[in-house]
């Protein structure tokens, strides 16, 4: 069961990649429907056997995992959580996606 403000989905997004040695390095900006968000923090990166994640904090304050097929060249939003971001941020990751 999930709690209040978090939500799990799979759907499907645009994002706007930092590219730097490959393609789609990490998202910069996405867009749910018709909103457009920077992405503030790369909060936590991981790898899954098809995709990669990263768990960001938008400009919105809500955190959010995007997935990526490589494959497939597919974005997807996986989850949402609602609400100001106040955790830890990584080892390793970058404090701003625009660095």
């Amino acid at each position: 069961m999930l709690e209040k403000g978090k939500k799990e989905m799979s759907a499907g997004i645009k994002v706007d990649c930092y590219a730097g040695h490959k393609a789609n390095q990490r998202p910069s900006t996405f867009s749910v429907g018709k909103k457009r968000m920077k992405v503030k923090r790369i909060v936590d990166q991981w790898y899954g056997p098809d995709h990669a994640y990263f768990k960001v904090l938008a400009e919105d304050a809500n955190i959010y995992i995007l997935r990526y097929s490589e494959a497939n060249d597919h974005w997807e939003l996986v989850f949402f959580k609602e609400g100001d971001y106040h955790g830890e941020i990584s080892p390793g990751m970058r404090q701003e996606a625009s660095s």
